[in-house]
């Protein structure tokens, strides 16, 4: 269970735009998530700051690798192209509505390799609407390429505040725990910034925890409903909670593009009558969980549910404050024990 957004007027999910009346399968308003394809942070190639790892990590077991796929590939996009070359898959990618159909072509090709037959069943299911990145298997998030699968959320570009808040805000070897973690790319990522944080995780949904422990070290993901899916040992220890849980309301659900409604568990989507049911029972326990009077709570909502958050978590002992991002449309509410 990892959590959507809603936007001001329609519901999103982080990072994916709300669908207007009549757009096309395959689309999410002509937009795909964060307007961004997998392993892109602003439609354009990732940067790999210099020093950074560009292959397989080793720095400890899990995790993900980076992601440089963009680098200098650009298939054949000739004129006249035969069925099955980059130019026949952009124009049926386009005609369904994806306005990086360029992109997601390159990405659906080299996935392909050499088969054609592969290449057609990945361009149906995109051109119905599948996600690109659970046909992939991959998304491309903060630098690394985190693995996902069909019935798991898909992370959003958005979310990487959380990640930037975390990093900042832990002390030295403190403990991080990604709580709601869906596929665990959030605490990947922060593992990924911050080797010397102990790192640990907990989603409800088996099919995510399974896809969490692929990108994470498995033996700190745990199963359960909320803080039951950690140790106990973490009672009162952890520094920083990060927490991305559905925060949609339920009326509006149905509402969201069809790559959430159709192909993401309702579990990470549904955030109860007003989106912040979820929230509600993460803020009663966090004072237990949290390292008295210096741990924090981070957690993403929509800018329309700030007020009523902010309110929720003042009577839980916890004062909290707004930090946003105009250009990912983020928004982070976070939270310290009072006193």
């Amino acid at each position: 269970m990892t959590g959507p957004a809603v936007g001001e007027e329609l519901p999103t999910s982080p990072g994916l735009d709300p669908v207007g009346a009549g757009a096309p399968p395959g689309s999410t308003s002509g937009t795909p998530r964060d307007l961004d394809p997998p392993g892109s942070t602003s439609g354009t190639p990732p940067v790999v700051e210099p020093g950074e790892p560009q292959g397989e990590s080793e720095s400890r077991p899990g995790a993900p690798r980076r992601d440089v796929s963009w680098r200098g590939f650009r298939p054949d996009r000739r004129p006249g192209a035969p069925p099955g070359s980059t130019s026949e898959v952009v124009t049926r990618l386009r005609a369904a509505g994806c306005v990086f159909a360029e992109e997601e072509a390159d990405l659906l090709l080299e996935h392909a390799g050499e088969g054609r037959s592969v290449l057609e069943e990945l361009v149906a299911a995109r051109v119905a609407g599948q996600p690109l990145e659970t046909l992939l298997g991959w998304v491309g998030f903060d630098g690394l390429r985190i693995a996902v699968v069909p019935g798991v959320f898909v992370p959003r570009q958005r979310s990487v505040l959380l990640v930037e808040q975390a990093v900042a805000l832990a002390p030295p070897d403190g403990v991080v725990v990604d709580l709601c973690c869906g596929s665990g790319a959030l605490g990947a990522a922060v593992a990924a910034r911050r080797p010397d944080l102990e790192v640990w995780a907990g989603e409800l949904d088996p099919v995510a925890v399974a896809c969490a422990r692929t990108n994470l070290a498995p033996e700190r993901v745990g199963e359960g409903d909320l803080y039951a899916a950690l140790p106990d040992a973490l009672r009162g220890c952890v520094d920083v909670l990060v927490v991305n849980a559905p925060y949609v309301p339920h009326a509006e659900v149905d509402r969201m593009p069809r790559e959430a409604r159709d192909h993401e568990p309702r579990l990470a989507l549904d955030g109860g009558t007003d989106g912040l049911d979820v929230h509600r029972r993460v803020a009663a326990q966090a004072p237990d969980w949290l390292r008295p009077t210096a741990g924090i709570l981070l957690v993403e909502v929509a800018p329309t549910q700030v007020a009523d958050a902010a309110r929720m978590l003042a009577g839980h002992g916890l004062v909290a404050e707004t930090l946003t991002d105009d250009e990912r449309g983020a928004t982070v509410v976070r939270a310290r024990p009072r006193g």
